[in-house]
């Protein structure tokens, strides 16, 4: 029985081994390439004196304004329908009496999707002629971001790498192995461009000028290696 005892005694008391030595490093890349695809968030509203009367002329004037878009993009763009609502117009008199009505105004916002890059121009103006009244966005895409989220990643990777064999090197140690790799979610970064409508008197109509960016990704991997004395 007392050996026993003093076998626990010695399990208990003998030292952990000491976790191996490591360096810790960040390596972070972006990844740009141009856009191929436009986004467009078009708005049209409407006011009249009763709720029905608003009602009909928004949706007449999106009619028009989807059938306009759907001349230029064909088959290949997609439409939705982004919000929509029917609100009252209320007067508030001075004299502290009951607000009351005195118009409704209906609103409408659609999101036109894969618009090649050559036609986003083409689409705003066109949706202006039909009757839109507001371009709130306008936003440009890649068809694959998921290869540059993969690109990206991977030279974060080897910056990573690149960045501990450096340490390592100059503090006289060699790398034994990796322990971990962390990554951080790619951050994708699409370029906006506020439309504006630019009177061309020589053309005597307005032409909208649109200048795409470039859709960045940037990604980040953190790596844990160990390491050991030359």
């Amino acid at each position: 029985m007392h050996w026993f005892y003093i076998a626990l005694a010695l399990m208990t008391t003998q030292p952990q081994q000491a976790a191996p030595p490591e360096i810790r490093v960040t390596g972070t890349a972006t990844v740009s390439a141009a856009p191929e695809r436009a986004e467009i968030d078009l708005g049209v509203v409407t006011q009249a004196a009763t709720a029905k009367e608003a009602a009909d002329a928004n949706a007449e004037k999106l009619e028009a304004v989807i059938a306009a878009v759907r001349e230029v993009m064909g088959p290949d763009g997609e439409i939705e329908t982004q919000s929509y609502s029917l609100r009252p117009n209320y007067t508030r008199p001075r004299n502290g009496s009951e607000a009351t009505i005195a118009s409704y105004r209906a609103s409408n916002m659609i999101r036109v999707t894969k618009i090649a890059i050559d036609d986003a121009a083409k689409v705003i103006d066109a949706a202006t002629g039909a009757g839109t009244t507001n371009v709130q966005r306008l936003q440009f895409t890649v068809d694959d971001e998921e290869a540059l989220k993969l690109q990206a990643l991977a030279d974060a990777a080897l910056k990573a790498r690149a960045r501990a064999e450096a340490l390592a090197g100059a503090l006289g140690l060699d790398i034994v192995r990796v322990l971990s790799v962390t990554e951080g979610e790619p951050v994708v970064v699409r370029p906006y461009a506020a439309p504006t409508m630019m009177m061309q008197a020589e053309l005597g109509r307005a032409q909208t000028p649109v200048e795409p960016g470039e859709v960045e990704v940037r990604a980040t991997v953190t790596l844990r290696v160990e390491v050991s004395e030359r």
